[in-house]
């Protein structure tokens, strides 16, 4: 005899008992753009609609809409007035992150405030550290000594969590030591551990204003291809001492997220990048899909597939869906 699966399907009540991943606003974390201006500013951006590059008290006041739908968890990027060779602008106690995490945890002391810890949005070549004339690409040692400084900058201004996005070999090894000897052996740190070279971002480097001036970052991201070495950069991350893995993309590379998962029992975060949000957004515009519908399914997947955190720019839009159904 065949097994009657609608049975368990029919009623409402009963599919919403049995069902397996669920979504909640605790599974978000929020990108926020802080640009270093005068005054009030907020620019939406053309290429994803909804996100806004945010003076420093703009973002505080996001923070507030933040709270209110149940949103406790922010991720933060830089967007200095001058950009140089070394991101010197990320290396200063008075650069715009380090006044954003003062400010907003100054308004917000419960916001749980995350640095992205990188410097392609700081140098004027767009690349994520210093770089090495002779191979064309990043020279990976000397960026791990700014890094540290960087790390120590954020970790004094008060900031929550750090996250290396930079994908240098050694990288966690190396802030970890910093971390331990400067007195914060308790902050944590949330490795961008498998960051694939990816054609998603097209839309970030608009608002955080971060394309590479040459090349591409092929010699220190993944490739795509690689499934073993994901799943190897990640391991190496969480022997070096993160306390959280990730993957990035989401969308392309659920099979990572749940290779993973399975292969570690650190928390998972996935960003679900921007290039994945505004497909969306265009596909929503178009009236070829159900926004909403779609968007929830989207990050239901990402749950499904293993993570543990999604870190996405629809977290407001999905905040207000599930404030409705509750």
């Amino acid at each position: 005899m065949f097994k009657r699966f609608r049975r368990l399907r029919i009623n409402p009540v009963l599919r919403d008992l049995l069902t397996e991943t669920k979504l909640s606003t605790d599974d978000f974390i929020y990108p926020l753009f802080i640009k270093d201006v005068e005054g009030s500013f907020k620019k939406e951006i053309d290429s994803m609609p909804g996100v806004f590059q945010l003076s420093t008290d703009e973002a505080t006041k996001e923070c507030d809409e933040l709270k209110s739908l149940g949103l406790n968890s922010i991720i933060l990027f830089g967007i200095p007035k001058v950009k140089d060779s070394i991101g010197s602008d990320a290396l200063c106690e008075h650069g715009i992150i380090s006044k954003a995490i003062r400010e907003i945890k100054k308004a917000h002391p419960d916001m749980f405030v995350i640095s992205d810890l990188c410097f392609c949005e700081y140098t004027d070549h767009g690349h994520c550290g210093i770089l090495d004339n002779k191979i064309e690409s990043v020279n990976n040692d000397a960026t791990l000594e700014i890094l540290g400084k960087q790390a120590l900058i954020h970790a004094k201004a008060g900031v929550d969590m750090i996250a290396p996005s930079g994908m240098m070999d050694g990288m966690i090894e190396s802030l970890r030591a910093t971390l331990d000897k400067n007195g914060y052996e308790n902050l944590p740190i949330m490795s961008y551990s498998t960051k694939f070279a990816s054609a998603y971002y097209g839309p970030f480097r608009d608002v955080a204003e971060s394309s590479p001036s040459f090349g591409d970052r092929r010699s220190y991201q993944m490739n795509p291809a690689n499934r073993d070495e994901a799943i190897l950069e990640s391991l190496e991350d969480e022997k070096e001492g993160a306390d959280i893995l990730m993957v990035k993309p989401a969308l392309a590379y659920l099979d990572i997220i749940r290779d993973i998962k399975n292969s570690s029992k650190l928390p998972l975060a996935v960003y679900n990048v921007s290039g994945e949000y505004s497909m969306l957004k265009v596909a929503g515009k178009a009236g070829v899909i159900d926004y909403d519908r779609v968007m929830m399914e989207t990050l239901l997947a990402f749950k499904r597939a293993g993570a543990d955190i999604i870190i996405t720019y629809h977290a407001k839009e999905a905040a207000k869906i599930l404030k409705e159904v509750k």
